[in-house]
């Protein structure tokens, strides 16, 4: 089991903020998962990487600007925020470079991101509910905010 799981953009942040988190939660002895794999289009999300989610204490999403554009970061975050209420994991949101009310109300790059999605899902209008949906809970919760450098 791990203690904690990263949900990312890996060309937002992997080789900056996310790898340097990583490092210094390993540092620290905590286990932490992340997933290494880029994931290509049109594949699904791993049943080891819903397990990883299932098994750890603490999420931590790293919301970019880039995250929303990301379907596989969208469907993470919603297996996230039903383990947090099912399971009672806690959800530690990061918002790194984005203003929290532009993630919770779905602005700026994340409005840009889900439109582009909802022309490409027009028929499955409740995958980008829940997409929604779990982006404003995990965006309603208290987190943490960086700017690069």
């Amino acid at each position: 089991n791990y203690d904690v799981f990263l949900s990312f953009r890996g060309l937002d942040t992997r080789h900056g903020f996310t790898g340097h988190l990583y490092k210094a939660l390993l540092d620290r002895g905590i286990y932490t998962f992340i997933d290494n794999e880029e994931l290509q289009r049109g594949e699904e999300i791993t049943p080891t990487l819903m397990k990883a989610i299932e098994e750890s204490r603490i999420a931590i999403p790293i919301f970019s600007k880039n995250y929303a554009s990301s379907r596989f970061c969208l469907d993470e975050l919603v297996h996230i925020v039903a383990c947090s209420k099912e399971m009672r994991r806690l959800i530690l949101p990061v918002f790194y470079d984005v203003d929290p009310s532009h993630v919770r109300h779905q602005m700026g790059s994340y409005e840009e991101a889900l439109n582009s999605l909802k022309d490409r899902f027009k028929d499955d209008k409740e995958k980008l509910q829940k997409w929604r949906t779990a982006l404003r809970q995990a965006a309603d919760l208290s987190g943490y905010h960086f700017k690069p450098g």
